[in-house]
Order: structure tokens, then C-alpha cells, then sequence
């Protein structure tokens, strides 16, 4: 994210003028608008004229609107689009004050965020916005025979950038005969997916993952044809490309792969690892020792009031609320949290991990001491 102006009081009113750089910009953006802020951007609105013949004819114009916020009226993740509503709130000649207009904020265009309260919360989450070191991006090919998905692990979010499905004969009886021609055409759909989508100035590594021998397979196509053909882009990046065991080629299989010790090696300092690990700890423990483990909001709340808490898991999904009194009160929690010396984890709700979290009330605690008597307290 490109900050191009900050003017802003921390717990007090402002604003900041910022330009998204990629799609995930635009989900920091996403948790950083609530419902009454205020965004200034420039717009194209068609409107009616007046012509000669006495008819009237429309016209698209651009214009510059400030609307108060009233929802956010969708989020588009793969066509990186975020569509904010509300009423107009700067008079011009073509749209009246109080009118309601949708503004759509895209990749490269800037836009002014007015708030009246810039919360920990926002301030943390523009600060990981604008941090260039921040990105963690982790492309992922799932893959088993005949399917293959080819994902982008990101700092915020899990984009499925192409599915590719070829149907492949099988193995044994008559139909052998097709079944090499089958599997090296798959794999060259799948090589073609794979340079398009995936940029290693961008990502950190490359996980082909599979059932079987799938990947092995796979790769030594993808490293004997990078060779033939001379593609730069593998062969100068063949040790970023790594191999991990998944159950299938289905997206579901994506937590197995970030759990593996060799992806954890090479992601290790990114945000993703983090959750990944922090989540895999909570489930241990809940495991292992259930009195040092506890989720839902009133467990959570009952073991911060006793200092018990030493890490909280907390999904980003739940700062998303209209109501400003329940933000409030979940960014009370977190700095609570932080002034008793434990660590926060915000998961990002488009993250495999976030939605593991989600499932269970999307918020958990690793706790310093047991507290056995928390599940004789209604959740």
C-alpha cells in the first residue's frame, strides 16, 4: 500500500490518502472502513443532458465524491474490487447532497479515508499495509492426477488463481495406451498455469503437493521441459521449488501442506506461518491440557479478567461490525491483551487458517496457568 498522506490523531479523528498496489491491499482496505467514515475518491457517474433536438442524452463524467459509509456492498477478491455505499457528502453540480452513490475503489486509483476514531486496531492494520517487507506471497500447486489447483498464499488472503482438470484414462487395461499422452497433456496445462500465474519476484517459493508420486512426477516434467524450452523462470528458481505431501488436489488439502515442516521452514517469518503455528499450538494444547486452552468470547473474557491469557487467536471478521460499541470492545480485548505482556493473533478470515478459527466462535486463548472451573461457565 502506498501511503501518500497521513493526517491523523492516534484514539482521535483524521485522515490518510492511499493508493492499493495489489489485491491484498484492498482486504487491509476492506478491514479498515466501517460503517460511518467517510471516503473521498474520484468516480464516473453517467448523467442526462439536454441536446438541441430537445431530446436528452447520457454521458458519462468523472467526478470527485465524498460519501459517508453506510456497508460495504461487496468485496470481489479475485477481480481485486471493493464497492463501499452511502450518501453523498461534497455538493457538486451532478450528484445532490444525501444522494447515495457506490464508490468503487480498485488497484492504483487513490482514494481518502476520514475517520473519527483511529483505533489500535486501524493504526496496526495501516501500518501491516504499508510495510513493504510484509509481503509473504506462497504460490501452491495441489495437484493429483487429472486435477490441479494453483494457489497464492498472500499476507491476508488465499487466491485460487487457476483450477485445471483433464480427464486421464486409467492405468491398467485397455485404455493403458492413452494414459502417458493423458498425464503430459495435464501436466502441460498445468506448466502453462504455472508461468502465467506464478512470479518469483513476487513469491518466496513454489509447493507442488500431492497423493502419491504425483508431484515427483510432475516435477521432473516441469524441470526437463524448463531445460528443453529454456524457461528462465524455473530454472533460475528450481531450489525455491519445493515438495510437499497433500491428501488430494482439492483446495481443503492446503492446511496440510502449510503444516509441513519444509513449507514452515521457507515461510517461517511470514504471517501465514505465524497463524499457522499459533493455531497448531491452541489445538495442542486443547489436546494435551484443556485447562490451559479455551475458546468462545465469554471463556475468552473470564481468563483475560484473571490475566490468565498468554496468547489470543482472534478472527479479523469479528473487528468487521457496524455496532461501534462491539469493535470497541474486541479492540479493548486485544489491547488488554498486549498490557498484560501476551501476543495477538488477528487471523485473516480468507485464510485457510482463519476459517479453522471461525469454526470454532473465532476467538481462543492459550492461557499462562490452568483455569479447570472455565467449563462450568455457559459460552
Amino acid at each position: 500500500m502506498k501511503i501518500v498522506r497521513k493526517d491523523l490523531i492516534p484514539n482521535g479523528p483524521g485522515s490518510v490518502k492511499m493508493v492499493p498496489v495489489d489485491s491484498d491491499d484492498l482486504w487491509y482496505v476492506y478491514n479498515l472502513i466501517a460503517a460511518g467514515d467517510s471516503v473521498m475518491a474520484v468516480t464516473v457517474r453517467k448523467v442526462l443532458r439536454e441536446v438541441a433536438s430537445g431530446g436528452r442524452d447520457a454521458e458519462r463524467v468523472k467526478l470527485k465524491l465524498e460519501i459517508k459509509v453506510e456497508e460495504i456492498a461487496d468485496y470481489d477478491k479475485e477481480g481485486s474490487v471493493l464497492r463501499v455505499r452511502g450518501k453523498n457528502i461534497l455538493e457538486n453540480e451532478y450528484v445532490k447532497k444525501g444522494a447515495y452513490h457506490t464508490l468503487e475503489l480498485d488497484l492504483h486509483r487513490p482514494f481518502v479515508l476520514r475517520k473519527d476514531v483511529w483505533d489500535s486496531l486501524a493504526l496496526e492494520v495501516l501500518k501491516q499495509a504499508s510495510d513493504p517487507g510484509a509481503s509473504a506471497d506462497l504460490a501452491v500447486v495441489l495437484m493429483q492426477e487429472g486435477l490441479a489447483h494453483i494457489l497464492l498464499v498472500g499476507r491476508s488472503m488465499t487466491i485460487t488463481r487457476s483450477r485445471i482438470e483433464t480427464s486421464i484414462p486409467r492405468k491398467h487395461g485397455p485404455a493403458i495406451a492413452g494414459y502417458d499422452s493423458a498425464l503430459n497433456k495435464f501436466f502441460e496445462n498445468v506448466i502453462q498455469a504455472f508461468l502465467k500465474h506464478v512470479d518469483f519476484n513476487v513469491v518466496q517459493c513454489a509447493v507442488i503437493a500431492s497423493p502419491g508420486f504425483t508431484k515427483e512426477q510432475f516435477r521432473d516434467y516441469l524441470i526437463l521441459e524448463a531445460d528443453r524450452r529454456n524457461l528462465r523462470p524455473i530454472i533460475e528458481n528450481k531450489s525455491r521449488i519445493i515438495l510437499a505431501h497433500a491428501s488430494s488436489g482439492y483446495k481443503h488439502s492446503l492446511r496440510e501442506v502449510l503444516d509441513a515442516p519444509n513449507v514452515m521452514n521457507m515461510i517461517k517469518d511470514t504471517k501465514a506461518a505465524e497463524e499457522v503455528r499459533a493455531l497448531k499450538d491452541f489445538f495442542n494444547m486443547l489436546s494435551n491440557d484443556p485447562s490451559r486452552a479455551c475458546y468462545g468470547e465469554k471463556h475468552v473474557e473470564v481468563a483475560l479478567e484473571r490475566l490468565a491469557v498468554q496468547t489470543l487467536l482472534i478472527t479479523d471478521n469479528l473487528f468487521r461490525n457496524a455496532d461501534t460499541a462491539t469493535r470497541k470492545k474486541y479492540v479493548n480485548l486485544v489491547n488488554s491483551v498486549k498490557d498484560i505482556g501476551g501476543t495477538v493473533h488477528i487471523f485473516s478470515s480468507l485464510h485457510v487458517s482463519g476459517e479453522q478459527l471461525a469454526q470454532i466462535t473465532g476467538i481462543a486463548a492459550i492461557l499462562r496457568f490452568p483455569l479447570p472451573d472455565l467449563e462450568d461457565i455457559e459460552m
